[in-house]
């Protein structure tokens, strides 16, 4: 076993990282922009692929129906076009030797296509993943068998063969009935260190009752449990070769030192064969005591059976299609990882990696492309960790940031601020007055939801009257007006003339207008009983395995 040395790697020129940190944007930018050299002690990474058209679908509404938007995101991302061509000259340009001509091998079998450009994609985030993590890490790569085949030859170059230390098999999902061949119900991870000299804590599982059963059937006279294992050497040993209390040495020796032999003796742990006389027997060998209230448990093997998905009645389940179990990233951070080393995701999703690194007292970065993924893991974090202090990047803090992005990017401010209320985001284009939607339940629980219109530049009262025309349209309840800037005298009372909504007693504003400025003061909107969120909240975690609030 190789287990690394604790220690700081130096830092680059870079700014230095100082977690906790929660990105939005592409994770390419960030890594380069903001993470240092040899910086990172431990990288759980589980890219998107196209063939799996949900995977980044983080809300639905109550009557199942998906939201496009954070889809979107990767909509241009996995296709072969300017920005994969570009990807894959930088890898052919770049100082990899290896990287570069297995790049080059995959586009001469494959051709310019869907596959190739998420090879290229991803090989160039690998080399950046390579560089910011220190010489002791451990990196862990999540796939399923689209394209684990691809990737495994990609992770070789990049890392170097000599540190591929596994591949793990997780059984993520019960036997699909409906399969058309052999059913798929595992992923895989594949398991790559920088070096030979890395960071490694056994995991270690407790013995099944079957297993007590037929190693451990035996008591000693004080009711102690135990088995008798060999003791000889298994491989040839010359220097382990001696005659022990007239016991010959066996033919490949004993498996202990004579210094060894004789502590175990003095501790009564071995066990010498007698005949019934009670006199030794050497036609037999001695064997070794192996207690039962000395053993940790049995360690971990490559294949992961005992971690359950998350199915639709799991305690932590939020709603995210492709969520993980917070117990399957707590193997993988307590194994490859100590308290105080940085943890890194760059496709951290609904923010599982984020919780287990928290929980276990390890600093972390988180880096998602979507506004969709960065609310939620900040919902996430609030609810499981009160009180947990981390800086968010790329994500509006205030008025004047909430101007910028809408200036830079129109959309992404519609889908930040629908996103912060809770709600869900409407596709780009072709919207039909609705920028998104908000569920929620009546007095007799059945679903409703409210339009949400978002404005990113002047407004006027005939926005409201618009607004109005389409939850006539649509039928919706409320109406949910969000503006960068402040609403004049005309358009509250446009608003109020909308009426009011009454259900099981409680009467709420049919159409409601919030600024920017409000929403980032936490300011919701009004919505009978609160509104219905597709994710559910997540737990507060307890205890003292939470570690500390960084």
């Amino acid at each position: 076993m190789k287990t690394a040395p604790r220690g700081r790697a130096q830092l680059s020129e870079k700014r230095s990282l100082t977690p906790n940190k929660l990105y939005y944007g592409d994770n390419l930018g960030v890594l380069r922009e903001s993470i240092g050299d040899e910086s990172v002690d431990l990288i759980y990474l589980d890219p998107p692929f196209n063939s799996n058209a949900s995977y980044n679908v983080l809300f639905s509404s109550p009557s199942g129906e998906q939201s496009k938007a954070q889809i979107e995101a990767f909509d241009d991302t996995w296709h072969w076009n300017d920005t994969a061509e570009l990807a894959f000259d930088e890898v052919l340009k770049g100082p990899n030797a290896q990287a570069s001509m297995m790049l080059r091998a995959m586009r001469s079998a494959l051709g310019a296509n869907d596959m190739m450009a998420y090879l290229a994609m991803m090989a160039v985030r690998l080399l950046e993943l390579h560089r910011v993590l220190k010489p002791t890490g451990s990196l862990y790569l999540h796939c399923d068998p689209t394209a684990s085949h691809y990737l495994k030859v990609l992770l070789d170059a990049v890392f170097g063969k000599e540190n591929f230390q596994n591949e793990i098999t997780w059984k993520r999902t019960f036997v699909h009935g409906d399969s058309k061949t052999w059913s798929r119900a595992a992923d895989k991870l594949f398991f790559y260190t920088k070096s030979q000299m890395f960071t490694w804590n056994a995991p270690i599982e407790p013995h099944s009752e079957k297993y007590l059963e037929s190693h451990y059937s035996s008591e000693d006279q004080l009711g102690r449990r135990f088995q008798l294992t060999s003791i000889l050497s298994p491989s040839p040993r010359p220097n382990m070769m001696y005659e022990w209390k007239g016991f010959p040495s066996p033919p490949l020796g004993w498996r202990f030192s004579k210094e060894r032999m004789a502590e175990l003796d003095a501790k009564g742990s071995i066990h010498y064969p007698r005949k019934k006389d009670g006199s030794f027997d050497f036609e037999k060998r001695p064997r070794f005591i192996r207690y039962l209230d000395e053993q940790k448990g049995t360690v971990v093997t490559t294949v992961w059976t005992d971690i359950p998905p998350i199915n639709s009645q799991a305690k932590e389940r939020l709603g995210y299609p492709t969520q993980k179990p917070v117990a399957l990233l707590e193997r993988i951070v307590t194994a490859s990882s100590n308290p105080g080393d940085v943890v890194l995701d760059p496709f951290c999703g609904c923010g599982t990696t984020v919780h287990a690194a928290q929980k276990l007292g390890r600093p972390w970065i988180g880096i998602d492309i979507t506004h969709l993924a960065v609310a939620l893991i900040e919902r996430r974090i609030r609810q499981a960790f009160p009180g947990l202090k981390y800086e968010v990047y790329g994500v509006p803090k205030d008025l004047e940031g909430a101007r910028n992005l809408a200036e830079r990017d129109k959309h992404e401010f519609q889908k930040w601020i629908v996103a912060t209320i809770g709600g869900q985001p409407g596709k780009k284009g072709m919207d039909r007055g609705i920028d998104g939607y908000l569920h929620f339940r009546d007095a007799d629980k059945k679903p409703q939801f409210a339009i949400v219109s978002v404005k990113g530049g002047a407004t006027n009262p005939g926005h409201i009257r618009d607004l109005k025309g389409v939850m006539e349209r649509e039928q919706a309840k409320l109406g949910i007006f969000l503006t960068l800037n402040k609403p004049t005298r005309e358009m509250e009372k446009e608003a109020a003339a909308a009426g009011i909504y009454e259900t099981g007693g409680q009467k709420i504003s049919r159409i409601q207008i919030l600024t920017a400025a409000e929403v980032i003061d936490d300011r919701r909107p009004q919505t009978p009983f609160g509104h219905t969120e597709s994710l559910k909240k997540a737990s507060r975690e307890t205890g003292e395995e939470q570690g500390e609030l960084l």
